[in-house]
């Protein structure tokens, strides 16, 4: 298995070091890297197949977000999952998706969402066939990606930019849970609820069923932290 994705190519939206950046908080979020592991320059140069620049701005960015530390005299490591941090965020993920989810549900119009509405039918048959083959990646990327959809109809991308942002130590800990606890199969369930509230235009039903599926992962991560106590920090 290899660490990181291919890079895409260059484009004038994307300077090379946020396509590295991408690269290596895929590969942290997914705990290819895990928690703890050391990472070095010109290794990653080498993997990825670019100079070191754009490695010390994917660094400097990752850094930023709290996913790397650098320390002084040691290097550069793949920070602890911060339970403090996974906490807040799940917070503020609840906050902002129910809102989210609430106002998808007051614009939705069937006949301009319907290509939305497909494309969620869609991921939830890829979560479908990725639970059964065990790829816990590859439904956590159709997970992000059925939220993302629906969060598109709110018509708010400052709310996409803050959700991805604070969403990466947080979804360290889900797929921590989704690999070690195998409680999938409820995930999917859960989603079609939400489709069908959200398409129906019920709000409070899109709200409440947002809360409930957002609110378990608190409940799991005592659970996680006894399996991998090496993974995880306090704050």
């Amino acid at each position: 298995m290899t660490l990181f994705s291919p890079l895409p190519a260059v484009t004038s939206r994307r300077s090379l070091g946020e396509l590295v950046y991408d690269s290596v908080r895929e590969a942290i979020v997914s705990l290819r890297l895990e928690p703890g592991t050391f990472i070095y320059e010109n290794e990653l140069a080498e993997s990825l197949g670019v100079s070191r620049t754009p490695i010390r701005e994917a660094i400097r960015m990752l850094s930023g977000e709290e996913l790397l530390e650098v320390l002084p005299q040691r290097g550069t490591r793949v920070a602890p999952i911060s339970e403090r941090k996974v906490s807040e965020s799940r917070f503020v993920r609840e906050q902002l998706e129910t809102g989210g989810f609430r106002l998808a549900a007051r614009l939705w119009r069937p006949e301009r969402h319907e290509d939305v509405r497909r494309t969620c039918l869609r991921l939830l048959e890829e979560q479908r066939e990725a639970a059964a083959r065990g790829d816990i990646a590859r439904f956590l990327q159709a997970d992000e990606a059925f939220h993302q959809a629906i969060l598109h109809v709110a018509d708010n991308a400052t709310l996409l930019q803050v959700i991805y942002r604070m969403r990466g130590h947080l979804n360290r800990a889900r797929m921590l849970a989704l690999r070690e606890l195998r409680r999938i199969e409820p995930i999917v369930d859960e989603h079609e609820a939400l489709l069908e509230a959200v398409a129906g235009g019920d709000e409070e039903q899109a709200a409440s069923l947002m809360r409930a599926h957002v609110g378990k992962l608190d409940r799991e991560l005592p659970e996680l932290r006894q399996m991998y106590p090496d993974y995880f920090a306090e704050r």
